[in-house]
């Protein structure tokens, strides 16, 4: 077989499968797994997959802008919101990351919500500033402008102090085996500590973030104790996840 079919093949295998094992792949066609360790690493290099130990996965999208993501997969990401605000109670401490769903979300909060919201998300906080009883606490620290969220060291010592009932939490990647991952580091140490400090915690994920890894890793699957997406999604993609013993929400 040459090398572009063995490529082809594997990329065929990603897209179907969400990973590909090389001694599995080196099985099946019969060739070396070395063989098949320097096509993966070529596809890598291209930008086609992520390496991982024995394989790879499915490669996250690149974050973009926060003005370009608000106006990517809004009909997904309001059902998505639209369900996880079914789960905040008058008198919760909510810890709400940062991100356009988890903005969407604040944005549908009810109007009589008599909670806490901690949150390093500037526009979440302008999305929650008419609501009249709630306590909004805006993490002080350094401004992503790409993401629009408030990072670095003053954010996580502040983070640190607080112990949440449910934390709400935007993602980049989750998969199985590698985890909930993201695009930037700084954040990633945040959403950690969120996750940490949560009795219960939420991810809002739409359908293309499922399956896919981002470079930082934050806490393994099981970490979570919902997942929210979208309705399309088929049981079998989402059968990983509640065999976790995560409870799936589908909007």
């Amino acid at each position: 077989m040459l090398k572009e079919e063995r490529q082809q093949h594997l990329l065929d295998a990603l897209k179907r499968d969400g990973k590909v094992v090389a001694v599995e792949i080196s099985a099946a066609l019969n060739v070396s797994e070395d063989t098949i360790r320097r096509d993966l690493n070529e596809l890598a290099e291209a930008g086609l997959l992520r390496r991982v130990h024995g394989g790879a996965v499915t490669k996250a999208l690149t974050e973009t802008a926060y003005i370009n993501r608000s106006q990517q997969h809004t009909e997904a990401k309001s059902s998505i919101a639209q369900a996880a605000a079914q789960l905040v109670q008058d008198g919760q401490v909510i810890l709400l990351d940062c991100g356009t769903t988890t903005t969407r979300l604040a944005e549908l909060f009810p109007y009589d919500l008599r909670a806490t919201v901690i949150t390093n998300s500037p526009p979440a906080v302008m999305a929650l500033a008419e609501h009249p009883y709630l306590d909004v606490i805006l993490l002080g620290g350094t401004l992503n402008k790409a993401t629009l969220a408030t990072i670095g060291a003053e954010t996580a010592a502040a983070l640190s102090r607080f112990r949440a009932d449910i934390c709400f939490l935007g993602v980049n990647g989750l998969h199985i085996e590698a985890g909930i991952t993201d695009f930037s580091y700084e954040e990633a140490q945040l959403k950690r500590i969120m996750i940490e400090n949560s009795a219960s915690v939420v991810a809002l994920a739409s359908a293309d973030k499922l399956g896919t890894v981002a470079p930082f890793v934050l806490a393994p699957i099981a970490s979570l104790t919902h997942l929210v997406t979208e309705s399309g999604v088929t049981d079998d993609v989402l059968l990983p996840f509640s065999q976790s013993g995560i409870i799936m929400i589908k909007a």
